[in-house]
């Protein structure tokens, strides 16, 4: 049976519970072999995250510790420049051959911004598109984007089918959570229990990530 490798990049900043959820379900019903948390080390369609990437990372092994479903892939911090997921692709592809099933995982958010990421229409060489829908965000009819995806959709099959070329669209449980909330609660001193895993909040506590200062509600012990 052909391996599946699942490639959800990031910058994690930080790492949630809607992304390890999203992470997880997306194992469970997809049947993927590995699913890779990608940190981002430099980003290339928004400023720069004011925590470094090697903490954003450490974060990512910590939030998902004892889960052996999924790992963290540290490899475009160790290639120390701009992250273009094309590279990332590539990269992988090199090392697992021909035959391996790769999936790049992005919300439609992203997706429909995808004609301004580097040479975005090589992905598809390398690797399956996994949209996953979210409320509010629509496909366009019109435009390139549109065409892109009429020329490539497929049903989820495709992804254990072929090795890559195929955009398939999910709709899939979503935790309405959101790391500007994080920060914006951990600045004020507000709880974030529950938001995200135990060890990384303790971690942005511990390091004063965020501006983090003493809680200020009911605390438990």
């Amino acid at each position: 049976m052909r391996p599946k490798i699942a490639i959800f990049g990031g910058t994690f900043n930080p790492v949630h519970n809607g992304h390890l959820r999203l992470a997880l379900d997306l194992v469970q019903q997809l049947g993927f072999d590995e699913m890779r948390l990608v940190p981002c080390h430099i980003p290339t369609h928004r400023s720069d995250p004011e925590v470094a990437s090697a903490r954003r990372a450490q974060m990512v092994s910590l939030g998902i510790a004892g889960n052996p479903s999924l790992q963290m892939d540290d490899r475009e911090l160790v290639r120390g420049s701009a992250s273009y997921s094309v590279d990332t692709l590539m990269q992988l592809r090199a090392e697992r051959g021909e035959s391996c099933s790769l999936t790049l995982v992005m919300g439609l958010d992203a997706y429909l911004g995808l004609p301004k990421w580097h040479r975005w229409r090589e992905l598809l060489n390398f690797a399956h598109l996994l949209v996953v829908n979210r409320p509010g965000y629509t496909l366009p009819s019109q435009g390139e984007l549109a065409e892109f995806d009429r020329a490539h959709g497929a049903d989820k099959s495709a992804l254990a089918e072929h090795p890559a070329g195929a955009v398939v669209h999910l709709n899939i449980r979503a935790l309405d959570i959101s790391a500007t909330e994080i920060r914006a609660l951990t600045a004020a001193g507000l709880s974030t229990r529950f938001l995200l895993p135990e060890p990384v909040r303790r971690f942005i506590n511990e390091q004063q990530l965020y501006g983090a200062r003493p809680e200020t509600g009911p605390r438990s012990s």
